[in-house]
C-alpha cells in the first residue's frame, strides 16, 4: 500500500526542494515514523530533538550552569557536533564522543527542557538545522518541535503527529523496554512537554499544517497516514 502510496507522486519532486517537516509532542512517535518515512522517499532525515540533547549532555560534560542562559548559549555555539542525516544510520558524536546512547538516558531527558528553552542556545540549533536542511538541498524529513513553525515553516509538507496521552506514555514506558518508573514516564513526557511548551507551541497545527492523530493507529498504520498526507500535499500543488 505505501509502495502505491509513493508511485503516485510526481517523481518525488526529483531535482526540487521536499522538506516533510513533523512536529509533535514526546511519545507520539514522531521520530520512528519521520525516520521511516524518509527511508521509503528517499530523503534525508534530521532528528532535531538529539541535537538539544547532545547539547545537554555537552552542558553536564563540561560543567555548564544549565540555568545561566548566556552559558548554554556559549555552550551551543562552541559544541563540535557530528549527528547523522541518514534514515539507514543513527549516530550522534559530540567532540569525536559517540554519545548516541548517553543522551537518551534519564538525566539528559529530565534536564533537556532547561536547554531546549534556553532562547539563544535555541537559535543556534535552529541555525545548525537549516545549515543541515541546505546542504541536504532542502529534500530532507526534519522532525522536532518547532520545525513547521520555526526551522522551515515555508517545507513543501507540514504535519502535526500528535496522540494521546495514554497512548504516549505507553509507548514511551516501551520504547525504554520497562526501565523507567510511571514518575519518570510522566517527567520524560508529560512535564516535559509542558515546559518546552512555554517557547513553542507543538500541541496545535498552525494554519497550513495537517494534523495526524495516532491514538489509534499502529506503527505502520501510522507511516501510511503520513505518506497519504506527502502524497495529498504534493499531488494537490
Amino acid at each position: 500500500m505505501t509502495q502505491e502510496l509513493i508511485d503516485t507522486m510526481p517523481a518525488l519532486r526529483l531535482g526540487r526542494p521536499l522538506v516533510v517537516a513533523i512536529d509533535g509532542p514526546s511519545g507520539s512517535g514522531k521520530s520512528s515514523v519521520s525516520k521511516e518515512v524518509a527511508r521509503r522517499l528517499n530523503l534525508a532525515y534530521l532528528d532535531t530533538g538529539a541535537m538539544y540533547r547532545a547539547l545537554t549532555w555537552f552542558c553536564l560534560d563540561r560543567g555548564t550552569d544549565l540555568n545561566d542562559a548566556s552559558a548554554v548559549e556559549l555552550a551551543a555555539e562552541d559544541m563540535p557536533l557530528d549527528i547523522s542525516t541518514t534514515p539507514h544510520e543513527e549516530y550522534v558524536r559530540v567532540d569525536g564522543t559517540d554519545v548516541t546512547a548517553a543522551i537518551r538516558e534519564p538525566a539528559i531527558s529530565s534536564a533537556v527542557s532547561t536547554v531546549a528553552t534556553t532562547l539563544g542556545a535555541r537559535t543556534e540549533l535552529i541555525r545548525r538545522q537549516r545549515a543541515l536542511i541546505e546542504k541536504h538541498h532542502r529534500r530532507m524529513v526534519v522532525e522536532g518541535r518547532d520545525i513547521t513553525t520555526v526551522v522551515v515553516p515555508g517545507a513543501e509538507v507540514r504535519m502535526l503527529l500528535t496522540a494521546s496521552e495514554e497512548a504516549r506514555l505507553r509507548r514511551r514506558g516501551i520504547q525504554l523496554g520497562g526501565t523507567q518508573s510511571a514518575e519518570q514516564l510522566a517527567a520524560q513526557v508529560t512535564q516535559r512537554d509542558a515546559k518546552d511548551s512555554t517557547v513553542v507551541n507543538f500541541t496545535q497545527a498552525a494554519d497550513g499544517v495537517v494534523t495526524l492523530d495516532s491514538s489509534d493507529l499502529d506503527f505502520e498504520e501510522t507511516v501510511t497516514a503520513a505518506l497519504r498526507i506527502v502524497t495529498k500535499v504534493i499531488n494537490h500543488e
